[in-house]
């Protein structure tokens, strides 16, 4: 293997996917409108919620640390969980109940009318996460779908984001960019004009 020309392989076909991205008016309004969305909930109370599974799971994680310690500059905290991270939680509710619950179970406990849930899956078919839009829907929580180009399970929530790829990595990619893009926008939002320092 040529370590070289895969380094670069890699790096273009990254960059293809994002300007493929780029050039979806569709997508990039539909990344802004999750990230007002995100700001209004937070204005009013509410907080943001995040999912998935493997990869996901640590972009989960990665975008709710973003959230509550801090992004671009130091202002307070922004409540912000990720569904991921208590494995006590995750492997009683998978065995009392199945894996397929351990996300819909979290959110009956921790998520309230007004609050966001972004759910991040290459495939947009993980049963978790498929399983938890009922529970949104009942609770008024407002789902939202970070997913790959296939057809999935997922396309019927509030909001989706496909990324113009079918490869995991790449998508993978293009997510934690959504993700940090949600991130500045809901930061400038509400506390742009008075913490912000050039």
């Amino acid at each position: 293997m040529d370590s070289q020309a895969t380094t670069i392989q890699h790096i273009k076909e990254s960059v293809e996917v994002k300007e493929a991205l780029l050039s979806s008016p569709q997508s990039t309004a539909t990344i802004a409108q999750i990230a007002e969305l995100c700001t209004k909930a937070y204005q009013k109370g509410n907080k943001v919620i995040w999912a998935g599974n493997g990869g996901s799971a640590a972009d989960a994680q990665h975008m709710a640390g973003e959230m509550v310690s801090k992004f671009y500059f130091d202002r307070p905290a922004l409540t912000s969980i990720a569904l991921t991270t208590d494995t006590s939680i995750i492997t009683a509710i998978a065995n009392d109940y199945g894996y397929e619950h351990v996300f819909s179970r979290q959110l009956q406990a921790n998520a309230r009318r007004g609050d966001v849930f972004i759910g991040i899956s290459t495939s947009g078919n993980s049963r978790n996460l498929v399983e938890s839009l009922d529970t949104c829907r009942e609770l008024g929580v407002t789902a939202v779908a970070l997913v790959g180009a296939s057809p999935c399970q997922m396309d019927q929530w509030d909001y989706v984001v496909k990324i113009p790829s079918t490869s995991t990595p790449r998508i993978q990619e293009c997510q934690t960019l959504i993700g940090h893009i949600i991130c500045c926008i809901v930061e400038e939002n509400l506390f742009g004009e008075k913490y912000h320092k050039p």
